[in-house]
């Protein structure tokens, strides 16, 4: 019966991290899923330990092991940097590999990451001694099934969800009941310049339009502003709070979806309460493993897939910054050449690249003659289709080097557009005798 066999099995979470050794790789559950008390357990175990790699995706919550008192017991190995985990990365105490999201899961398979402990948080098992990973699927399944020693906190909060992410309890090895929220993820500040962008995206959209957002103020402003289209369609890596409200309010019915039709599609889910109640046993939903939500071919069989990312600055002859100030990591590949090139193969696909016009209170421009020494380009200008800013849309595929510069200075702030123009023609990008761009 599950009952006796989760009760043999069941130890205290300090127990449990017991069973993790100096210099093992432990892989903790990513995003919203983070089993908050095993993340407690192991901290404080270490100090007893010595050279244990922690690796993972973006977690939500806590990332003490990254405490500066920790060097020499962990380091943090980031596959995304999360915010609880940056300063560790940027401060040279914890590590960043730049990988797709879709070809993580195929890193741990090939053995070049091999995990010695996986931290899991699941709901409870069913009759049949199945949990379920939550909301969060991505390549936590994965690293699972090829981890050497399971971990789960059982957790009655975990919204049970459709899709792949059931494990049974024969593959877990060891359980630690709790009973904590489901960590939540902070909503962003909703700015007039998110708004204003929202707006020139949602101009894109056709009706019957699958869509992919990312995270941030730019993707929460642009589905709020897509209430009056009808029949959309979700396939994404990750789930947030404003696919609910689409839902709710008809607009988001999955009924015109090429591929997955009457469902959403994606790897997890990052939101509220809200989202995560809603989630629960909810047929129009399929969490999947990553590297299926976001492989190019999958997503491209979605006609009119429109994809929405976001980037850091973008350089005159549309290369893309998206996870580095500088030489400062920030965030990381993700999930945006994926998409970016799955929506390009569809049929009457938007990939879209969005971002502000300025930053740093407005004393920088995004769209710049060359990227900020150090930045790194995440997707290349050959695969840039459309950028949107506040001022406008600049689209670049198929353009010249000076169609391109002459499209993006005019989409920049017009303060900065004189400025841009002078480098452009310095660079040769522009013809000295051209006709100045009107500001």
């Amino acid at each position: 019966m599950p009952g006796m066999e989760l009760r043999s099995r069941t130890r205290t979470a300090d127990e449990a991290v017991s069973l993790v050794r100096s210099g093992q790789r432990v892989y903790i559950h990513n995003g919203c899923a983070e089993p908050v008390d095993l993340v407690n357990a192991l901290t404080r175990r270490g100090p007893r330990l010595h050279d244990v790699e922690v690796l993972h995706m973006a977690t939500m919550g806590i990332a003490p092991y990254t405490s500066p008192e920790f060097e020499g017991h962990f380091r943090h190995h980031a596959l995304f940097i999360g915010a609880n985990v940056r300063r560790a990365v940027q401060e040279g105490r914890a590590d960043y590999t730049p990988i797709f999201l879709s070809e993580i899961e195929g890193l741990l398979r090939s053995g070049a990451l091999p995990i010695d402990v996986c931290l899991l948080q699941c709901s409870p098992p069913d009759e049949h001694g199945f949990l379920n990973l939550g909301v969060s699927v991505d390549v936590s399944l994965t690293a699972a099934r090829l981890a050497r020693c399971v971990i789960a906190e059982i957790n009655p909060n975990v919204p049970r969800v459709f899709g792949e992410g059931f494990l049974h309890m024969d593959e877990v090895d060891v359980f630690v009941e709790t009973s904590h929220p489901v960590v939540e993820y902070p909503t962003h500040e909703i700015t007039d310049v998110h708004h204003a962008i929202g707006r020139r995206i949602a101009a894109l959209v056709p009706d019957g339009a699958t869509i992919q957002t990312g995270i941030g103020g730019i993707p929460e402003a642009t589905l709020a502003l897509l209430r009056n289209h009808k029949d959309l369609g979700f396939h994404s890596e990750m789930i947030p709070d404003g696919v609910m409200d689409l839902m709710q309010e008809g607009v988001l019915t999955n009924a015109r979806k090429t591929n997955h039709r009457g469902r959403c599609v994606a790897g997890f889910a990052l939101g509220s309460k809200r989202l995560f109640d809603f989630l629960d046993r909810n047929p129009q939903f399929e969490l999947r493993t990553t590297e299926y939500a976001n492989d190019s071919f999958v997503i491209a069989r979605n006609e009119r897939m429109v994809a929405i990312n976001s980037a850091i600055e973008v350089d005159l002859t549309g290369q893309v910054c998206s996870d580095s100030v500088g030489f400062a990591p920030y965030s990381g590949i993700g999930g945006q050449v994926d998409f970016l090139r799955g929506a390009a193969h569809s049929k009457g696909g938007v990939p879209i690249v969005a971002l502000p016009s300025l930053a740093k209170h407005g004393t920088v421009s995004r769209v710049v003659p060359s990227l900020t020494p150090g930045s790194v380009v995440v997707t290349s200008r050959g695969d840039v289709h459309y950028v949107v800013t506040e001022h406008g849309v600049a689209y670049l595929h198929g353009k010249t080097l000076t169609q391109r510069a002459e499209a993006l200075i005019q989409i920049a702030h017009p303060k900065f557009r004189r400025e841009l123009e002078a480098a452009a023609r310095e660079r040769g990008l522009l013809r000295a005798d051209r006709t100045p761009i009107a500001v």
